[in-house]
């Protein structure tokens, strides 16, 4: 019976210890079902090894791959256009030391490109400061010094005709004339429409209205020109009732040469004309027809020669000099057919 009673306690025993196994496991089951995946299984997805293959990782490296390639593009781009920018900006540095190069020399040439409006204004404002406009110049000798004309409004004065009885200029050539009246016209608008910078009060009339100056009130005016920097011009002004003048001093600046058109000129056909007048001194002729049939007939053959002769006396042996130089000619010519004919 003892015996008996022992074999059941033992079952008994582990049953109990079975079933104790069997919650146990069930319980470790349950916890890991419910328990949340953290971000380290998360970011390393090689560790469990069995839900990623072969497939994930060349997917991962293309992804990488086009990414850099993408980067790299964005690069280079930026590259471009880094290098566009500094080829602008030394194209910029090279336009301004041409301009700086221009207005040190006071000459300059342009090539296929326009000067923008502001370059041409800042070029026009560079040729005012070197002129002796505001600021007299070092020269060498009283040679050097560029001599004021005089002008009003019916006469020129021109220092080149001297001192004789009648030293304006009769008539005046029309672009003269409109050049002056239009400076007259530039000098009344200064002085009736005056800017803030210019230091000068609006003065009022006796019924207290505003001064306005018309061409009966030009006196005179002087000008020169300084052929490579523009033209200088002072005009004087006054009313008749006024006790003082309206000085205005303006300047037309001269622009850059600029190209009007380049030819080539073909001379092979081209013709001199020569116009030789003459009067009675037959020796010399003669020795100049000598030396033109030497020199023009025999090497170039392409002259016309008009001979104007001035009285009677001496015409016939001119007459004949001619008449023998052109039947020498016909010769030469004859042989020249002949030759070519052969």
């Amino acid at each position: 019976m003892p015996r008996r009673g022992l074999i059941l306690h033992t079952r008994t025993h582990w049953l109990l210890l079975g079933l104790a196994l069997l919650c146990s496991l069930v319980l470790f089951m349950y916890l890991l079902e419910c328990a949340p995946q953290t971000d380290g299984n998360a970011s390393l997805p090689g560790v469990i090894g069995e839900n990623y293959g072969k497939e994930y990782y060349q997917a991962l490296l293309q992804e990488q791959e086009e990414h850099y390639q993408t980067r790299a593009t964005s690069l280079k781009r930026q590259i471009a256009q880094l290098k566009q920018e500094l080829q602008e900006m030394s194209e910029k540095m090279r336009s301004l030391q041409e301009r700086k190069n221009v207005g040190a020399n006071g000459i300059g040439y342009q090539s296929n490109k326009e000067q923008a409006p502001s370059d041409l204004l800042e070029f026009l404002h560079s040729q005012i400061d070197k002129a002796e406009v505001s600021i007299g110049a070092k020269l060498p000798s009283e040679y050097g010094v560029i001599p004021f004309e005089s002008f009003t409004l019916m006469k020129v004065f021109q220092l080149e005709m001297g001192l004789t009885r009648h030293p304006e200029e009769k008539p005046v050539r029309k672009d003269k004339r409109d050049e002056l009246v239009e400076v007259i016209e530039a000098g009344l608008e200064v002085i009736n429409n005056p800017d803030e910078d210019d230091e000068q009060e609006d003065e009022e009339g006796p019924l207290g209205e505003k001064l306005i100056f018309n061409e009966n009130d030009f006196i005179e005016g002087y000008y020169r020109t300084e052929r490579d920097k523009g033209t200088q011009y002072e005009l004087f002004f006054k009313k008749a009732d006024l006790m003082e003048y309206r000085h205005v001093t303006l300047f037309r600046p001269f622009g850059p040469l600029m190209k009007v058109k380049s030819e080539m000129i073909d001379i092979t056909r081209s013709i001199i004309n020569i116009i030789v007048p003459l009067a009675e001194r037959t020796e010399a002729f003669v020795q100049f027809m000598q030396n033109f049939r030497d020199v023009c007939i025999h090497q170039d053959k392409k002259i016309h020669l008009t001979v104007v002769y001035f009285g009677k006396e001496g015409l016939s042996k001119v007459k004949s000099i001619l008449e023998s130089v052109t039947r020498f000619i016909k010769r030469i010519l004859a042989f020249g057919e002949i030759l070519a004919l052969e």
